[in-house]
């Protein structure tokens, strides 16, 4: 059973999730809200601390507390899913586009970052994700071929994880990340609707197998107002 500020949380979060309390719109006071729930101020508060903590609302002294616009897309920076596996959890309307798959020769940029040879064959594939209808993520894959063979648009449309772990047999297991902001370029402009945005926030992704092998690296090139990057951090003493 929960308790009485998990309800009141959860009814709040859902009328800010369903559109029934805007983005700017003030909640009623504390004093408001311990009348309409028939509770405590203490109560309220917790409820008000969960919201603000799942990023529903900002508590700002003097003001109350603010709705936030929650038109965003959490995306973990600590987690290791396929773009599939995230779409799930948005629930929202996705679609992938495959702009090119090709197999292609490390130049020296990928050597680096795949730590591979010049004659490495490598997949090269570019797709973009559309969001709700708008064209916000561009993801840049490159595959050791060695270890994705006989890669296919058909399988890139769906899920190269997918493929890899349950076709090929392979366990994919960790990764390292970077994330930065830089100028969008013009195949950034090319395929995604950037609005009047000339920054983009790229995220590499340098994947390895379950054998500590490195086959995988990739640029996911977000628009920067559409994705908030979350991750769960504990104090170690």
């Amino acid at each position: 059973m929960l308790n009485k500020y998990d309800t009141i949380y959860q009814q709040l979060a859902k009328e800010i999730d369903d559109g029934k309390r805007l983005p700017g719109e003030k909640l009623p006071s504390e004093h408001e809200l311990t009348e309409l729930f028939a509770t405590s101020r203490e109560t309220i508060r917790k409820a008000l601390k969960l919201l603000s903590e799942h990023g529903y609302i900002q508590k700002i002294r003097g003001k109350g507390s603010i709705v936030l616009d929650r038109s965003t897309f959490d995306f973990p920076v600590s987690g290791l899913v396929s773009f599939k596996e995230l779409a799930h959890k948005l629930g929202d309307d996705v679609i992938t586009t495959v702009h090119s798959l090709q197999k292609i020769s490390a130049n020296d940029f990928l050597q680096k970052q795949l730590g591979c040879d010049a004659e490495e064959p490598l997949w090269a594939v570019v797709r973009a994700r559309k969001i709700s209808g708008e064209s916000i993520i561009l993801d840049k894959d490159y595959f050791l071929e060695e270890y994705v063979p006989n890669l296919t648009k058909e399988i890139c449309q769906d899920s190269i994880y997918e493929y890899v772990e349950k076709t090929l047999g392979l366990t994919i297991s960790f990764a390292k990340k970077e994330m930065f902001v830089t100028e969008a370029t013009e195949e950034d402009k090319q395929y995604l609707d950037l609005q009047n945005y000339d920054l983009v926030v790229v995220v590499r992704n340098y994947v390895y197998l379950d054998n500590a092998v490195l086959f995988e690296y990739t640029e996911s090139r977000h628009r920067p107002d559409k994705f908030r990057f979350v991750d769960f951090a504990r104090r170690n003493r």
